[in-house]
């Protein structure tokens, strides 16, 4: 049975190019994204036969639960890898932003990351050495002003990586998340207007750099995963120090 991984996000940014690093690496690829387009333009760059796609929202129970069940049920209904990867970003000071973004923004990256999860449990827990990939964030190392609604569902997926983890240790699967700085993808791009903060830390990630760090990941995985040295410190920083020191720098990035 060939190894394979199931990525939601996978349309553009750090989703496509973990599906183009794992399909390059011999994986069989199942492929999530609401943009049936983009879907289609990955299948058609990746070798024949590499990657499955499925157009479906990650809120939407009923899709989700059918697009994993026929990925899985090509492998025997096993699920090696599962690429929790699906977000939405709305940046900006936390009243001139309609309240339906921050509703959107939680519905997306926190139910939609539950909602996959849940329906992707009865293969991973039938396959060896399982392992789970959440996209969190630097943001959930504290509240990020202009991304309140953002941070706090970095948060959610923080403790939910967490407690996830524990709970599904006796069934061999590990659960795991990458916390990356800002990275440079189109959902970015479209925001960078709505805090100083991205002039401030500067966007130098790029999505295939986080793509090799899913990769760490499977080889090896840890339960958190910062990206970057200056994140890398930061996370030291903030789960060392008092609360008022991590605020203190947070506040003095975004008014310097």
């Amino acid at each position: 049975m060939s190894n394979n991984i199931f990525i939601t996000g996978a349309g553009a940014g750090i989703g496509r190019e973990t599906a183009r690093l794992f399909a390059a690496r011999g994986w069989s690829v199942g492929a999530a994204d609401r943009d049936e387009a983009a879907l289609a333009g990955l299948r058609s760059e990746l070798p024949d036969g590499a990657c499955q796609t499925y157009p479906l929202d990650v809120t939407d129970g009923p899709s989700v639960a059918a697009a994993l069940a026929d990925f899985a049920g090509q492998f025997e209904g096993r699920l090696q890898v599962l690429h929790n990867n699906a977000g939405i970003l709305h940046v900006g000071p936390f009243e001139t932003l309609d309240l339906a973004a921050h509703r959107a923004t939680v519905e997306v990256n926190v139910i939609g990351a539950m909602t996959v999860l849940h329906a992707a449990f009865a293969y991973l827990k039938d396959t060896p050495g399982a392992v789970v990939v959440n996209m969190s964030s630097a943001s959930a190392i504290y509240g990020i002003p202009d991304f309140a609604s953002y941070s706090a569902s970095k948060h959610a997926v923080r403790a939910l990586t967490e407690a996830v983890d524990i709970e599904w240790e006796p069934y061999d699967i590990r659960v795991c998340d990458l916390m990356p700085p800002f990275v440079n993808t189109s959902m970015v791009q479209a925001n960078t207007g709505g805090s100083p903060l991205f002039e401030r830390l500067g966007i130098r990630l790029g999505p295939e750099q986080v793509a090799e760090q899913v990769w760490a990941q499977v080889q090896e995985p840890r339960l958190h995963r910062p990206i970057t040295g200056q994140f890398r410190a930061l996370w030291s920083v903030a789960r060392s120090a008092p609360s008022s020191v991590t605020r203190s720098v947070i506040k003095r990035l975004r008014s310097v």
